[in-house]
């Protein structure tokens, strides 16, 4: 059973696997509404079974797209959509603030045997369109495993200063608002997935009831983190697994790798591995940001030492 690709020109790429098609995945490059940040996303990514397991546009945050990579607070910009925080005045609708990314062409796009690869090119930019950043961004499928249910995606980016000035990559947690240091890679789940389990490398589970023991994981540090959620519309749950890269390193002095979790599972469901939590990643003109994450899509709801099993069986 293997993969196939599809590239709508202009539009997205869809991955799918095996004889009945099952799409595990779009990638959408196509611009969408400016107060929204444009931006390239994955929606609907799905489990081999056909599960949905992200979100697009819910009604309380509609610049939440999938699985995407993004930055709340650039250097005064908002690169993720809709309002800007503001310490001392909260949340405030700032269109001028809100920049955007922009495809600009791929390197490879293609399927072959339980592979698939989206290599592209984008920029970064401010409301007012300079360049701030270029970026190269690899996204690929690999581990196709129907026996466990599950498969596997590695998304990679380098993001090169272009100012000639430090980008500062911050978060509303690093302007003053606590335990919100979204940025960077960020999953938003379907809505049904509110409320469901989250746990870590460094968790304890309990023995009779599976669920984890360990204090909310919000700011803390892992190399991954799992989130279990239970499916509307069909029977089941899904896993998913956010795994940092050991290459990955920080520019900061507190946020030593791994670096911190962001994840909410109320009011909605939601997992980063924050580039800017505690403190501000700045990077200096002409350098790049490299980074790179796994995260693992299966069926089921899986406990920790299976997940633990799982990812010691994968190669980077």
């Amino acid at each position: 059973m293997t993969l196939s690709l599809t590239h709508v020109h202009g539009d997205r790429v869809t991955v799918a696997h095996g004889a009945a098609g099952t799409e595990l995945f779009s990638y959408v490059y196509r611009p969408e509404a400016d107060w929204e940040a444009p931006k390239p996303y994955l929606h609907p990514v799905r489990t081999l079974s056909g599960g949905l397991v992200t979100d697009y546009r819910p009604n309380d945050h509609r610049w939440h797209k999938g699985l995407q990579l993004t930055a709340s607070h650039l250097s005064g910009q908002n690169l993720w959509g809709g309002n800007t925080y503001v310490h001392g005045e909260g949340y405030l609708a700032l269109p001028e603030r809100v920049g955007s990314m922009a495809h600009v062409a791929f390197e490879e796009v293609g399927a072959e045997g339980d592979r698939a690869v989206i290599a592209e090119r984008l920029t970064w930019h401010p409301h007012g369109g300079e360049l701030w950043a270029e970026e190269e961004r690899r996204i690929e499928v690999r581990d196709v495993d129907p026996g466990t249910g599950s498969w596997t995606l590695t998304w990679t980016s380098a993001v090169t200063n272009r100012r000639d000035e430090p980008l500062r990559f911050g978060s509303p947690t690093t302007h003053g608002r606590p335990a919100a240091g979204y940025t960077g890679l960020f999953w938003r789940g379907p809505r049904a997935f509110r409320g469901g389990r989250v746990f870590t490398a460094e968790s304890a589970e309990s023995a009779d009831s599976g669920e984890s023991s360990e204090a909310d994981p919000m700011g803390s540090q892992a190399p991954w983190l799992a989130y279990v959620g239970e499916h509307d519309g069909r029977d089941g749950h899904a896993t998913l697994v956010f795994e940092h890269a050991p290459s990955n390193d920080h520019l900061g002095e507190k946020g030593t790798h791994p670096a911190h979790w962001f994840v909410r599972s109320d009011p909605f469901a939601a997992v980063a591995p924050s580039w800017a939590f505690h403190e501000e990643l700045v990077l200096p003109p002409g350098e790049t940001l490299a980074r790179t994450y796994r995260v693992v899509v299966a069926d089921g709801a899986w406990d920790r030492a299976r997940v633990a099993a799982h990812l010691a069986g994968l190669a980077w």
